[in-house]
């Protein structure tokens, strides 16, 4: 089964960067997409970036363009989610994914972590 653990989240002020790390079980980078979503309280989980399983192709939001950037070490097992230029809304508990395509549907990933917690001040 594939198991994927997020760390990296904590405080910081606006406009400050932070370093989201997934780190997934042996062969699933082989298998599956992974993707980036993210949801604050009371609100629908949104979609934030994902990369593909072969050839590392990217997909971002639009509030994720130009300010985050998805990557993944293969020989670390890990994903990551750099963040730059954070704003208050950015505010959420983000979720590692995997799934079988680098898209952002919410429905096309299998496989969750438990999230790590981004809070962005004013």
């Amino acid at each position: 089964q594939v198991q994927l653990v997020e760390s990296g989240g904590g405080l910081v002020q606006a406009g400050g960067s932070l370093r989201l790390a997934c780190a997934a079980s042996e062969g699933t980078f082989r298998r599956y997409a992974m993707g980036w979503f993210r949801q604050a309280p009371g609100k629908e989980r949104e979609f934030v970036a994902a990369i593909s399983r072969s050839v590392g192709s990217t997909v971002y939001a639009d509030s994720s363009k130009g300010r985050f950037t998805i990557s993944k070490d293969y020989a670390k097992n890990t994903v990551f989610l750099q963040m730059t230029s954070l704003k208050p809304e950015d505010t959420a508990v983000y979720y590692c994914a995997a799934g079988d395509y680098a898209v952002n549907t919410v429905t096309n990933y299998n496989y969750w972590g438990q999230g790590t917690q981004v809070t962005v001040s004013s």
